[in-house]
C-alpha cells in the first residue's frame, strides 16, 4: 500500500501544483514532504533486501532529506525560524547515507574484493570529474560569499554527481538487475532535479514551490522502491569491463588535471581534486592488482607442488603425462623397497627425513629438463623427453642413488628403489594406459628383485 501511496500522492501533488499556482500550506508543506516520509517508510519496509545496514542507511538518508525539506518549507510560511544550519546538516547527512546504502544494497549478492570496491569508487570519481567539469564549468556557476556558503554551493553538486557516478560504476562492476535500474534512475531525476534547482539559485531565477521541485520526490520514491526489486538476476560473468571502466576514468582525470595545469583557473578546484583523487587510488589500485597477481601465482604453484619434498605433486604430474604421451620420452615409476619398515618402526617424523634426503639425492643426478615428481607416500614418477637410452641411464642412476645408507636422526638406514618404465614414440596412446604399463613392470621390478623393469611396446 505505501509503495503505490508513494506514486498515487505524488501525482495528486502535480495535479494541485498545476491547478493553484500560488504556493500554499497544504500541498507545499505537508502534502509535500509527507511524499518524502512515505518514501522512507517504504523503503523501512522493503522485504527484498537481506543487507540491514544498507536498508538502514538508505532509509535514514531519506528521512533526513525530508526534515530538512520540512524545515526548509517551514521557514517560507512562518515567521518562526528554524536554524539554516540545522537544515544544511540534515541535507548533507542524506549523501554519505545515501552513498553507504547504494554501495550495500547492489552488491549484497555477493562478497566485494578490495579490488572491486577500488574499481567502484575510481570509476565514480572519475565520471564524478568528468560531469563536472562538462556541465558545471559551463552554467558558469560562482561560489561567493562565505567560506561555509561555497562549501556548502560545492557539496551539493558533487554529492549528486558522486551518487550518480556510483550507482552507475556499481551497475557497471557488480550486475544488471531491476533494482540497480531504479536507484539508477532514481539517483539521476534527483541530481538533475537538485543541479537545475542549484542552477537557477545561482541565476537568481528559482521561485518557491515550482513544478520541477516534484523530481526530488520522484527520484526518492524511485530509490525506495527499488529496495524492494530483486538486486541479482544477472550478474555478468566477464570481469575484463572492470579494467577497461577504470582504465578510462583514469584518462579521462589525467586529462582533466593536464588540461587544468595548462589554463589556469579553468576547472574549479574540486573538480582538479576529484581527478587527482582518482589518479590517487587508481595507483593504489595497480599495486593491490599486483600483491594479488602474486598471491595467486603463489597459490597456483602450492597447489601443483608438494608441501614436505617441494617437489612437483601428482596433479602437475599428470599434466605432464598428457605433453609426454604426444612425443618420443620415458615415463618412470619408482617405489621405495623398505620405506615401511622406517615409517613403522621409528615413526612418519623419521620417514619424513628419509624422504626430504632420498629427494636431494635424485634431484642431484637429474638432468634440469626432467620432471620429477613425488605422487603420494613413498612413490616418486619421472618423466623423460629422448630415446630410449636416455630414459634407460636416468633409471639406472636413480637406483644408484640409493645404494649407500641414509643418515638420519635415528642412525644410518638402507633402502632401495624398484623402477619401471615405459617409453612412448608419439601420440600412440592414453596417459591412463601409460601410468598402467609403468606400473605393472615397476611392481615386477618389486616381484622378481631386479629393481628396474622396462615394459615392452
Amino acid at each position: 500500500m505505501a509503495r503505490v501511496g508513494v506514486f498515487l500522492l505524488l501525482i495528486s501533488h502535480l495535479i494541485i501544483r498545476v491547478a493553484f499556482n500560488l504556493p500554499s500550506i497544504v500541498p507545499d508543506l505537508i502534502i509535500f514532504n509527507a511524499i518524502a516520509f512515505l518514501a522512507a517508510l517504504v523503503a523501512w519496509r522493503s522485504p527484498k533486501l537481506n543487507d540491514r545496514l544498507a536498508k538502514l542507511a538508505i532509509t535514514f538518508a531519506i528521512l533526513f532529506w525530508a526534515l530538512g525539506s520540512t524545515f526548509s518549507t517551514w521557514n517560507s510560511f512562518y515567521s518562526f525560524q528554524i536554524s539554516e544550519h540545522l537544515i544544511d546538516a540534515t541535507y548533507i547527512s542524506f549523501y554519505p547515507l545515501m552513498l553507504l546504502g547504494i554501495i550495500r544494497a547492489l552488491a549484497v549478492t555477493k562478497k566485494i574484493s578490495a579490488l572491486e570496491i577500488l574499481d567502484t569508487a575510481i570509476i565514480a570519481l572519475g565520471t564524478s570529474s568528468v560531469i563536472s567539469s562538462l556541465l558545471l564549468r559551463p552554467a558558469q556557476m560562482r561560489f561567493e560569499g562565505r567560506s561555509y556558503e561555497v562549501f556548502l554551493s560545492v557539496l551539493y553538486p558533487v554529492g549528486d554527481l558522486v551518487l550518480v557516478a556510483t550507482c552507475l560504476s556499481l551497475i557497471i562492476l557488480q550486475h544488471r538487475s531491476l533494482r540497480g535500474l531504479s536507484f539508477f534512475l532514481g539517483i539521476s531525476i534527483f541530481a538533475i532535479t537538485d543541479l537545475f534547482f542549484l542552477l537557477l539559485s545561482a541565476t537568481s531565477g528559482y521561485e518557491f514551490a515550482a513544478l520541477t521541485d516534484d523530481g526530488w520526490l520522484l527520484g526518492l520514491a524511485l530509490i525506495a522502491n527499488g529496495l524492494w526489486l530483486h538486486g541479482g538476476e544477472t550478474e555478468i560473468e566477464d570481469r575484463r569491463i572492470n579494467t577497461w571502466a577504470t582504465t578510462f576514468a583514469l584518462i579521462i582525470s589525467s586529462s582533466i588535471l593536464a588540461y587544468g595545469a595548462l589554463r589556469a583557473n579553468y576547472f574549479p578546484t574540486f573538480v582538479l581534486a576529484l581527478a587527482f583523487l582518482t589518479i590517487s587510488l587508481a595507483f593504489i589500485r595497480m599495486a593491490l592488482a599486483l600483491r594479488d597477481a602474486k598471491i595467486v601465482s603463489e597459490d597456483r604453484e602450492h597447489a601443483r607442488t608438494d608441501e614436505l619434498t617441494g617437489l612437483p605433486n601428482r596433479r602437475r604430474f599428470i599434466a605432464e603425462l598428457e605433453l609426454l604421451r604426444r612425443r618420443t620420452g620415458t615415463l618412470l615409476l619408482l617405489d621405495l623397497d623398505g620405506f615401511k619398515a622406517v615409517n613403522d618402526n621409528y615413526g612418519h617424523e623419521v620417514g619424513d627425513q628419509l624422504l626430504k634426503q632420498i629427494t636431494l639425492r635424485f634431484n642431484r643426478v637429474l638432468p634440469s629438463d626432467v620432471l620429477i615428481a613425488r605422487l603420494g607416500g613413498d612413490e616418486f614418477g619421472v618423466v623423460v623427453y629422448g630415446e630410449r637410452n636416455i630414459g634407460n641411464d636416468v633409471a639406472l642412476a636413480l637406483r644408484a642413488t640409493c645404494t649407500y645408507p641414509f643418515t638420519l636422526s635415528v642412525g644410518d638406514v638402507k633402502v632401495g628403489v624398484s623402477i619401471g618404465s615405459v617409453t612412448t614414440e608419439g601420440p600412440t596412446t592414453t596417459k591412463e594406459a601409460l601410468l598402467k604399463r609403468a606400473d605393472t613392470a615397476m611392481y615386477e621390478a618389486k616381484r622378481n628383485g631386479t629393481g628396474y623393469v622396462q615394459s615392452q611396446n
